[in-house]
């Protein structure tokens, strides 16, 4: 026991006791005064309210029909690519067709492909060159003014 009463200890104060400090009272919270309406939605979970078909007022369809896609690329395979890479695309109406190669960076490194091909769903085949170093690639698809650009790996 003649050990402990030799070490001092040190204690700290309470946090309610006050050290002459004053705190800053706030007597009233800023309150931003402006007039926004609330936001009702008009259609409940995409159901139609039946007093808005009844009325003669005109109802937005909730789907926008676009212009009509041509190109649709299915499939590309094998990936990775060895030697070969396989194209499943789908045309709606005759084009010109424009594949190439692209490094990550966006650089053309091989063109493909550049002709005019009919409509309707078919499949290519290119042989990718031997001077292609192994890595990530991009395939950029062209059809019209449509582009769709596919990620391959080359082996």
């Amino acid at each position: 026991m003649g050990v402990f009463a030799s070490v001092n200890v040190f204690a700290q104060k309470s946090d309610s006791t006050t050290n002459g400090i004053r705190a800053k009272r706030i007597n009233k919270t800023p309150q931003i005064k402006v007039n926004i309406p609330t936001y009702k939605p008009k259609y409940n979970l995409g159901f139609i309210q039946y007093n808005d078909v009844i009325s003669n007022t005109k109802v937005v369809p909730t789907t926008q029909s676009k212009q009509d896609k041509i190109l649709t690329v299915l499939k590309v395979y094998p990936n990775p690519v060895d030697d070969q890479v396989n194209l499943m695309l789908k045309l709606d109406r005759e084009s010109n067709l424009s594949v190439k190669i692209m490094d990550l960076l966006g650089n053309e490194v091989v063109t493909l492909s550049n002709e005019r091909i009919s409509s309707g769903e078919q499949t290519k085949s290119y042989t990718i060159p031997n001077r292609l170093n192994p890595g990530i690639y991009f395939l950029k698809i062209v059809a019209s003014s449509e582009t769709v650009v596919k990620r391959i790996s080359v082996l």
